[in-house]
């Protein structure tokens, strides 16, 4: 028995710090944690934390190729908002930067997915509330992901307490 509950945090490589710093601050919101000019690193907290961070960036200089796919390696990154309201958000931030790469819903789950500077591919993704899931409790499907009336149907719903994620408060940084 491992013990394992959830992933903490991802660390990636990428060619240029600074751009992947802008994008991930100014993309998806993320908090700049710490800056480790010695080690070419930075580390970020999502802005609802409360981890010490979950983003870790390790610049390994300009010019650096990025992943590709087809090769063997981590194929994306999944973090996930409260609401569907904040996917909404999300997926216009992703659009105005011209970094989104699709959308979807896996049933149980609606997704977008977006790339950074370095084709680093990550998703973000809002769970419908538990009880919903119904027949995708053990599915994993892959269908269109009709936006517009799933906000008509979800607008306002959290779903992250459900799953015991406790959100950054103003005590609780």
């Amino acid at each position: 028995m491992s013990g394992i509950r959830r992933l903490n945090h991802a660390v990636l490589f990428v060619s240029d710090l600074g751009p992947a710093l802008a994008f991930y601050i100014e993309v998806l919101g993320f908090r700049l944690v710490s800056r480790e000019d010695r080690m070419n690193a930075a580390f970020l907290r999502a802005a609802d934390s409360v981890n010490h961070h979950d983003l870790g960036l390790f610049g390994l200089g300009p010019g650096t190729p990025g992943p590709s796919r087809g090769h063997a390696g981590l194929y994306h990154l999944a973090w996930q908002v409260d609401t569907i309201d904040q996917l909404a958000a999300v997926r216009g931030s992703l659009i105005e930067a011209g970094a989104i790469t699709g959308e979807s819903s896996h049933g149980a789950t609606l997704s977008v997915y977006g790339a950074d500077p370095d084709r680093n591919q990550f998703e973000v993704q809002w769970m419908l509330p538990r009880r919903s899931w119904g027949e995708y409790e053990t599915k994993a499907v892959v269908e269109p992901l009709d936006l517009p009336s799933q906000l008509a149907k979800w607008s306002g719903v959290g779903t992250a307490d459900e799953l015991g994620i406790v959100a950054a408060t103003p005590d609780r940084p």
